[in-house]
């Protein structure tokens, strides 16, 4: 392995372009040993986000930051996307029914979804692939954002997984990062420094508005929870596949652990934010 723990060989990513059902519809039978998707959530709402550059300077700034410094923010562009449907399951419907045929018999489907649409795609998912395949309800708990004063304020996603065989699926217990306990003075130096293993509630910052991993991109997925279900849901030299692609957070975190990837968006900006991302991967971009 190399330095960070990344494999010496990183996996490669394909990107496939366009309307994601003709592409699936084409994909070859038990291709897939991890199926990942972040679709649209249905906010109703214009997705948009605006990416700001922030630099130091003598004189002039916009805002004081650490150690009273003074620093200018430029506005670089903004990407949208709309996120409404008359129909939601309808629109998911016909997608999630391929996944199926496209995943190994010891394979796994992960839908990432919030508050709103998440009950009924569960209702559906049951009757696709039959309430044993049912393993996981995973709870992404973030602090980050407004809060409302009229209701509890949204701060988690859900994210559903379920196994082709129940009885036979990758879980790589031993691969599973380490977080640190709540209360280290109870469990004793050893335990502490070792750290426990997660839970279904996994509490993870979302992206950094400023970090380097951010990309502009609207309702980008942070590298530390993709690199999570890869690990423990596959092997390395694996295929994986995310059909709501968005910014390439799945095709990144696979590769850099040495599985390889299917991407597809229809979105332009998708498109073009995954190819810049990605480009040290890419296998083929159409």
């Amino acid at each position: 392995m190399a330095e960070g723990g990344e494999p010496d060989v990183f996996g490669r990513v394909e990107i496939l372009a366009g309307d994601n059902l003709p592409h699936l519809r084409a994909l070859p039978a038990s291709h897939f040993r991890l199926v990942y998707i972040d679709p649209p959530f249905n906010t109703g709402k214009q997705q948009t986000r605006t990416q700001l550059a922030t630099e130091r300077v003598a004189e002039g700034g916009d805002r004081i930051g650490f150690g009273g410094h003074a620093y200018r923010t430029t506005v670089l562009g903004k990407r949208a996307y709309a996120d409404a449907f008359d129909d939601y399951l309808a629109f998911l419907a016909p997608r999630l029914s391929e996944v199926p045929r496209l995943l190994s018999d010891d394979g796994s489907l992960f839908v990432h979804l919030d508050y709103r649409e998440v009950h009924y795609a569960k209702l559906m998912l049951d009757e696709m692939f039959g309430r044993e395949c049912f393993m996981n309800e995973i709870i992404w708990a973030y602090d980050y954002g407004a809060r409302t004063k009229k209701r509890w304020s949204t701060k988690h996603d859900t994210i559903l997984w379920y196994a082709m065989n129940p009885k036979d699926y990758v879980f790589n217990f031993e691969e599973m990062d380490r977080i640190p306990y709540m209360a280290p003075g109870l469990v004793g130096a050893e335990k502490a420094a070792r750290g426990k293993t997660p839970t279904d509630v996994w509490w993870h910052t979302i992206v950094s508005p400023n970090g380097r991993e951010k990309t502009g991109y609207p309702t980008q997925k942070p590298l530390g929870i993709l690199r999570r279900i890869i690990n423990v849901h596959s092997e390395p030299g694996d295929r994986v596949l995310d059909f709501f692609a968005g910014s390439g957070t799945t095709g990144e975190a696979a590769a850099r652990l040495g599985r390889h990837a299917t991407l597809i968006d229809s979105h332009p900006e998708a498109l073009g934010v995954m190819r810049t991302r990605l480009a040290p991967f890419l296998q083929l971009a159409s």
